[in-house]
């Protein structure tokens, strides 16, 4: 029996690979369903939120301890890479009970199959209703799902029909058990292997087919409003941040993604309406043209991700361009009664805007980052930007929106996170930067090492409160003011600061903490992400 079951798990995993491999191919050609992922993400929606959550401060804990490189690419690796091996999981369960069946009763073994594919069938089409069914339709949908599950349940049962009818038979017949062993794993291995090899080549950047992106241009040209930018030649006048410091403004392929997808939405930009209904006057049905004529504004911006740790790297500074909310609701026409307006997103993801953050503004629908249109990866055809709240509260895909008379909780707050998520004021430590004067550096690097100072810098946020101090301890010495580099790119960014600390050889521990605009020291005491985002001070010990 251990035998028979060791045969249906090894072909219930390669076989579920091989269906993998063709779905992968299928979503490349035209859009299909991909099975392990599509399953991936219905099982995180139905998830309990304290499981959610431990999920992913394990997978963040991981990536940060062992150093895999950027929070968010590497943690969408390895949702992915989880995706996959929850598919092969269900495919050896599934090959282990047929085992069981055909080990007892050879003859059933084939209606066994079919009804392990059904099983497979019904659950992937449940997913489909529960998700929202992708932009081939239901039709194609569950003629796809319903090919690759009963496909993959009579294969099985055929392929451990002939390995179990051999389990029996005298030693000399091993051979060529052992040969049907191989050529059935090496022709799944082909089957798989061509398939991710055809979908590679056929792969193309999700912005090629629905997004011409143009050039991404990194600057504050055209900003407008109340969080305009202030001049170039204001700009310009200002210190110089220390070697090593974070750029101003992020790359839109650097800016940090988080969401509850294995893989971004795909929206066509063509058909899409922005649809406004509810509690207004006049039900909206905008095209993007549509509002792209509207008058738009511009402002560079930092936004971060609740879960951000202390010193985390999901934060992140980029110019939006949109319509101001306010603008669009006002051509609707609110009604008495309107307090929050609910936005729903291709995604299935969910939130609630207070009326008040609403009328902001500086609150924007977004269809432009950087100068290009929004990436896919990012949100397009549209977002919403909220001053002062985290991502969480900020969705993406925008589909439609409904003026309401209450609050109401949003994807994340059902799941246990902050209603509120108000920004907390955070600065960050990003170098220590010292170089002896025989290395090739550039000009200041050079003069610092030559004066034996050692330029520390980073960056302090807090929101539109704006920074009004950052300090610097080295070990357990006494906290000293930074320079701040002043004014920042706008009001709602991040500012960077600078200390030059004279060099002391040895292992050093530098610490960091900032005042808002207000003059309000940032809360110190470590605290967790979960729920209303981390605080606590950040250091970096390095050895000079």
């Amino acid at each position: 029996m251990k035998k028979a079951i060791g045969y249906g798990v090894l072909f219930g995993v390669m076989l579920a690979f091989a269906a993998a491999s063709i779905a992968l191919l299928g979503e490349r050609l035209a859009g299909l369903p991909l099975v392990p992922f599509r399953l991936f993400d219905g099982m995180a929606r139905i998830l309990p939120g304290a499981a959610i959550t431990l999920g992913i401060d394990a997978i963040v804990a991981v990536i940060r301890a062992l150093r895999l490189g950027p929070t968010d690419t590497t943690a969408k690796l390895a949702e992915q890479t989880l995706a996959v091996i929850q598919f092969l999981g269900l495919g050896a369960l599934l090959g282990g009970l047929l085992a069981v069946v055909g080990r007892r009763d050879a003859g059933g073994l084939r209606k066994a199959g079919y009804l392990a594919g059904a099983a497979l069938f019904i659950l992937m089409m449940l997913v489909e209703a529960f998700l929202g069914f992708l932009a081939v339709g239901p039709i194609l949908t569950t003629a796809w799902l319903a090919a690759l599950s009963f496909g993959w349940g009579a294969a099985l049962a055929w392929v451990l029909r002939r390995a179990l009818a051999g389990a029996g038979q005298p030693e000399g017949k091993a051979v060529s058990r052992r040969a049907f062993l191989y050529l059935v794993g090496g022709g799944l291995l082909t089957v798989s292997v061509g398939s991710i090899g055809l979908a590679s080549w056929l792969r193309k950047e999700p912005e090629s087919a629905l997004v011409d992106s143009g050039e991404e241009v990194l600057d504050i040209a055209d900003t407008s409003g109340p969080a305009a930018s202030p001049s170039q030649e204001i700009l310009a006048a200002r210190s110089e941040a220390a070697p090593g410091t974070r750029p101003e403004l992020t790359t839109n392929k650097d800016f940090y993604r988080i969401d509850i997808n294995t893989r971004p939405p795909q929206v066509d930009g063509g058909p899409w309406r922005l649809k406004l209904e509810g509690l207004v006057r006049t039900p909206l049905s905008l095209t993007l043209d549509e509002l792209r004529a509207m008058p738009t504004v511009s402002q560079v911006v930092t936004m971060q991700c609740i879960s951000n740790p202390i010193g985390g790297d999901l934060t992140s500074t980029s110019r939006w361009t949109g319509v101001r909310f306010k603008d669009v609701l006002d051509r609707a026409g609110l009604l008495r009664e309107a307090q929050a307006i609910t936005i729903k997103s291709a995604d299935g993801f969910y939130e609630t805007v207070r009326m008040e953050d609403a009328m902001d503004e500086r609150t924007l629908l977004v269809f432009a980052m950087n100068g290009v249109p929004l990436p896919v990866e990012h949100g397009f055809p549209l977002r919403i930007y909220i001053p002062n709240r985290y991502g969480m509260k900020q969705p993406k895909w925008i589909e439609s929106m409904e003026v309401v008379d209450q609050w109401l909780p949003g994807y994340w707050v059902s799941r246990g996170w902050s209603e509120e998520a108000l920004v907390n004021a955070t600065s960050v430590v990003d170098a220590v930067f010292y170089v002896n004067t025989t290395t090739v550096v550039d000009g200041e690097a050079a003069q610092a090492a030559q004066d034996g100072t050692v330029p520390v810098g980073g960056i302090a946020w807090a929101g539109s409160r704006g920074i009004s101090r950052v300090e610097v301890q080295v070990d357990d010495g006494p906290w000293i003011e930074a320079v701040l580099r002043t004014p920042p790119l706008s009001p709602l960014t991040w500012v960077q600061w600078r200390y030059d600390w004279q060099r002391q050889a040895g292992r050093h521990t530098f610490r960091v903490r900032a005042y808002d605009g207000a003059g309000l020291l940032q809360a110190t005491t470590s605290r967790p992400v979960r729920p209303d985002g981390a605080t606590g001070v950040h250091e970096l010990t390095v050895n000079l």
